[in-house]
């Protein structure tokens, strides 16, 4: 692996905006996207949707959720048990089934730029995905375990959870290097990852049950 990816140009303490949860029903968060207006997250009974600004559930999807959630402006995307399902949100419908490159080792899921990208665990990559087979189109290399992944603007975002450890990490898109680090306390962990498309990051929150909506600090001007 390449020495600068052990460099990191910016660390910072995570700023917590909020905490939702934890939800009945859902012991675990796996992933978590934004549609505009809730936010959804994987828990153990399936997809679960809330107000983020009441904090109260508003819906619930009998979807097989293990792993990463993402939205394309339409549809819900949702892994479990190895495949991606495309998902309706309004019906629960699966309209479609892909493999995810994973093989079972899959974490975060988002969508950006007409693809899907998907977090592979152990194997610390993202791979970006065409969504209508699974061909892997591109991987970056990642240091640390990959949890979720998301895209905020044009900025690529994962969370990662290792030896008890979580932090949120910005990386450069074409060489993976992490640019920006933002440190979480100890205990806290990060599964699922979204950003709300503007200065909010959605952060899963393992085994505690919460969602924790999280600062994106502003690019400093050089």
């Amino acid at each position: 692996m390449d020495k600068h990816r052990d460099e990191v140009e910016e660390t910072q303490p995570a700023e917590v905006l909020r905490e939702y949860g934890p939800f009945d029903g859902a012991a675990r968060i796996h992933g978590v996207t934004y549609d505009g207006a809730r936010v959804w997250f994987a828990g153990d009974e399936g997809l679960r949707a809330f107000d983020p600004t009441s904090g109260e559930p508003v819906r619930t999807l009998a979807v097989a959720c293990d792993a990463g959630t993402a939205f394309d402006g339409r549809h819900l995307y949702q892994l479990g048990g190895g495949v991606i399902r495309k998902v309706d949100p309004e019906t629960g419908q699966v309209l479609k089934t892909i493999p995810a490159p994973g093989k079972g080792d899959d974490s975060g899921l988002t969508w950006a730029e007409g693809s899907l990208w998907v977090g592979e665990y152990h194997a610390r990559r993202i791979h970006r995905i065409d969504p209508e087979t699974g061909a892997i189109l591109r991987t970056l290399e990642s240091n640390r375990f990959v949890t979720g992944v998301t895209w905020a603007q044009d900025e690529l975002w994962h969370g990662t959870l290792e030896d008890g450890a979580s932090d949120l990490r910005r990386l450069d898109p074409v060489d993976g290097r992490v640019l920006v680090r933002l440190t979480l306390p100890e205990g806290v962990s990060v599964t699922g990852l979204e950003s709300d498309g503007g200065d909010v990051l959605y952060a899963g929150g393992g085994t505690s049950g919460k969602v924790r909506a999280v600062r994106r600090p502003r690019r400093s001007r050089r």
